[in-house]
């Protein structure tokens, strides 16, 4: 007899367009080999998801900045054509965000967390996060926030060169306009003329001290506090490769437990009363101790890492959790490794001592995998095309694109993993 209630589907929403969002795929095989029936509200374009046996329905997604009121619009749709309450997971931060907002809306035909109030949104917002890590004392890096180009300039100063800027509400940053979410600055000027461009990205400029990068010192921590506030179905793990290279998400990650970094998961959500899946980045500070850079109220692209001996996982628990059945007790599965195999090839053909789960190959759903080295192949080549045609454009077009490329360079600190393929 299944562990799952598997009268109650799951509904994946995803609005932002990245076709590559592994962790999407992970969800889908995740539910969907415990026998639940999982729709995909996501852009199916060229997307390797879309591929998966175990996708039950493609559903159209709203477009990107989408208002509240019309992805309420989409949703009810949705819950109307499946017939009955379902389980939904947000996979990005927008989606997060927007379902914190329509809780009370969507309660009647989904099944959600009962995370208090706007909390979901207050913690993916990186100015509220500063200010609630020094509410319940959790490091975080020393971040300002500017109320003027002068001001900004003189934060920078203030921190010490080079310094971390970031948007606090990533997801209201518009497609096509150059900004990123996070980029490292390295003179005074560059964050004055950064902050010039608030109106534009929607949300306020922080500027946030820089933490060099050490050996095995990016850690990151996923897990699902449940109905009582217990954090289940997660654990910690290091980044060992990124991409692009020392800047980029995480191409190779190792559970590793960390008892620094759990504990401090653990505190934080007890003491926000935050209920539902979250993944944590961290950093280790000057003084030895991880600082937390990122919360992302929702699942991480690597949380199939973290599936321990009973195979429940954050997706799973949520799925158990709220269709009130028992989450089963395993034992972590500490060295397991997760690879994302278009990023770190090599390492995807090595031999993995304690196990690894790869990001699209799967023997019991090969078609995704299939067709992500096809659609990955063009993708890339579409990306060298576009650098060759910038290498020969007429000089006042390259320098544009420097520009362009200067102001939207990757950083090198706590840029969240699905910011960062989004970013690309």
């Amino acid at each position: 007899m299944s562990l799952f209630d598997t009268r109650v589907p799951a509904v994946l929403l995803r609005i932002d367009r990245n076709p590559f969002h592994h962790g999407t795929l992970g969800a889908v095989r995740s539910l969907g080999r415990a026998g639940v029936e999982v729709h995909v509200i996501a852009d199916s374009t060229g997307s390797p998801v879309s591929r998966s046996r175990f996708v039950r329905q493609m559903h159209p997604p709203p477009p990107p900045g989408a208002p509240a009121a019309d992805i309420a619009v989409a949703l009810r749709r949705i819950a109307a054509r499946v017939a009955r309450p379902a389980v939904l997971i947000p996979m990005d931060d927008a989606s997060a965000v927007a379902v914190s907002r329509l809780r009370a809306e969507l309660a009647p035909s989904y099944l959600l967390p009962a995370t208090p109030g706007p909390l979901a949104e207050r913690v993916a917002d990186k100015a509220e996060l500063a200010a609630l890590c020094a509410s319940v004392d959790v490091p975080h890096p020393l971040t300002l926030i500017p109320d003027s180009p002068a001001d900004a300039a003189a934060a920078a100063w203030h921190l010490g060169l080079p310094v971390v800027a970031k948007w606090s509400r990533p997801w209201l940053l518009p497609t096509g306009s150059g900004l990123r979410s996070t980029v490292l600055l390295r003179s005074a000027q560059e964050a004055g003329e950064l902050y010039r461009r608030s109106a534009e990205a929607g949300s306020r400029l922080l500027l946030q001290a820089f933490l060099p990068p050490e050996p095995d010192g990016d850690r990151f921590c996923h897990g699902y506090a449940d109905r009582s506030g217990t954090v289940r179905g997660g654990g910690a793990g290091v980044k060992l490769q990124s991409w692009p290279r020392g800047a980029g998400l995480t191409a190779v990650g190792r559970w590793t437990p960390d008892p620094a970094v759990q504990t401090l998961a653990q505190r934080l959500t007890a003491e926000l009363g935050y209920r539902g899946i979250f993944d944590l980045d961290f950093r280790r500070g000057p003084d030895g101790h991880p600082h937390l850079l990122d919360f992302n109220p929702r699942p991480g692209a690597q949380f199939r890492l973290f599936c321990d001996t009973a195979e429940l996982d954050v997706v799973r628990a949520l799925h158990l959790d709220l269709t009130h059945r028992p989450l089963p007790d395993g034992v972590p599965r500490s060295g397991r490794e997760f690879v994302v195999e278009n990023y770190a090839p090599l390492t995807a053909l090595r031999r993995a001592p304690d196990g690894r789960e790869p990001a699209w190959y799967a023997a019991d759903d090969r078609r995704p995998g299939l067709a992500m080295w096809g659609w990955w192949a063009r993708h890339v080549s579409r990306r060298v095309l576009e650098r060759l045609r910038g290498l020969y454009a007429p000089p006042g077009e390259r320098a544009g694109a420097r520009v362009v490329r200067q102001g939207s360079a990757p950083d090198l600190t706590g840029l969240t993993d699905d910011e960062k393929a989004s970013s690309r």
